[in-house]
């Protein structure tokens, strides 16, 4: 199949190393590994292509450089434009089968090219974007951006959004909201797999991975450790990622005179994760207590695919990808003690944590795989069956 895989977000590189990069690169090798031939179209590529990705051709959009949020609105509506040259082109050169775009703020044209062509489409939803950049970062024409959702989400043939409340967001944009689906982020389970050995028992790795934002609650993690460490120096937190809050962070960990016991490790490629899964005992997703939760943590599914006990807060998607408590420990957010007492549980269950870790590969390699993942999209696109 000839897929016209999209990303006109300048903010996920195709070849990055953040968690929508990464997701990126999850469905261009789910759609590669089944044979399918990729033209990606991107506003930004990266330069962290990772080694497990083959080759494909990359079509750069032009984005101007904009120094005002108005300007910048302005290029990437303009940038979009240029994706329809593209699309022409590839249909000129051997065809289009499928469009699959990855839902950015400004991007219409993809979508537009493909109903107008007949060509089935998919829209791929991570998050309610404009609500996301309202609040969290900038956006100054906001009815412009809520007009590129209503139009993309209404015209598209499939969409499908990362979690519920995704979904009830992006329904409410669309004119057919029976075309609106829920598929859950997935792993690689091959790449992502259980350590040959668990590492020694001291000392006893607590692990995060992902970006540091203040919606991620490592902040708490961090306390939890230091309720841990006053009484026992054989606990490590192992954070692994980059982002605004990493300062903040350290500034607590000095405070808190955890620098012996915290190592923050900043940015790394996706291919160096799994090594770093393995050095980990138990690994946490603290998220604290966010109204309308819409996430479905990339970093939930790499720690089960790792054969890792997880524990995370109860809230949103968590609680039934952990299997209701199967699959890990569910604790309330916002509450170290709470996070801190599941952690010195497990600590002294090492059975426990064994067992949690099989249950939590079970369910990787049985739901969430990103091959079966991609197949349920093709699938609710009427596109599962064309092959290259």
């Amino acid at each position: 199949m000839r897929v016209a895989y999209v990303c006109t977000d300048p903010g996920v590189p195709v070849f990055g190393r953040k968690g929508a990069s990464v997701h990126v690169q999850a469905v261009l090798g789910a759609l590669t590994a089944r044979g399918d031939q990729l033209q990606v179209i991107a506003a930004r590529v990266g330069d962290d292509r990772p080694a497990h990705l083959p080759a494909m051709p990359v079509h750069v959009l032009p984005v101007a450089t904009a120094e005002s949020a108005r300007a910048r609105e302005h290029a990437l509506r303009r940038a979009d434009d240029h994706v329809v040259d593209v699309l022409d082109h590839l249909a000129h050169q051997g065809g289009v089968d499928l469009v699959y775009e990855r839902y950015a703020l400004w991007g219409r044209s993809a979508t537009a090219w493909a109903a107008e062509r007949g060509v089935p489409s998919v829209v791929e939803v991570n998050a309610p974007l404009v609500e996301e950049q309202s609040l969290h970062r900038v956006l100054v024409d906001r009815t412009a951006a809520e007009r590129v959702a209503h139009e993309v989400l209404s015209r598209a043939g499939t969409v499908v959004c990362v979690s519920e409340r995704v979904a009830a967001w992006a329904r409410a944009h669309s004119t057919n909201p029976e075309r609106v689906h829920v598929v859950g982020n997935g792993v690689d389970t091959h790449r992502v797999r259980p350590a040959a050995e668990p590492p020694d028992e001291t000392p006893f790795t607590i692990g995060f991975v992902g970006s540091l934002k203040p919606w991620h609650g490592v902040e708490d993690l961090v306390s939890a450790v230091a309720l841990l460490a006053a009484g026992d120096d054989g606990y490590r937190l192992l954070v692994v990622g980059d982002g605004p809050q990493r300062e903040a962070i350290r500034s607590q960990v000095r405070a808190l005179s955890l620098d012996d016991v915290v190592e923050m490790t900043g940015a790394v490629p996706p291919d160096e994760i799994p090594t770093l899964l393995h050095r980990m005992h138990v690994a946490v997703a603290p998220y604290p207590s966010v109204p309308d939760f819409y996430f479905s943590p990339l970093k939930v599914y790499e720690y089960l695919a790792a054969g890792l006990p997880v524990v995370a807060t109860r809230t949103g998607e968590l609680t039934s990808t952990l299997g209701h408590g199967r699959h890990g420990v569910l604790v309330d957010p916002a509450d170290p003690a709470q996070l801190a007492a599941a952690l010195a549980g497990l600590r002294a269950d090492r059975a426990r944590r064994a067992a949690l870790g099989r249950s939590g590969r079970r369910a990787a390699v049985e739901q969430h795989d990103w091959a079966d993942v991609v197949t349920r999209v093709l699938t609710l696109a009427g596109a599962d069956h064309v092959t290259a």
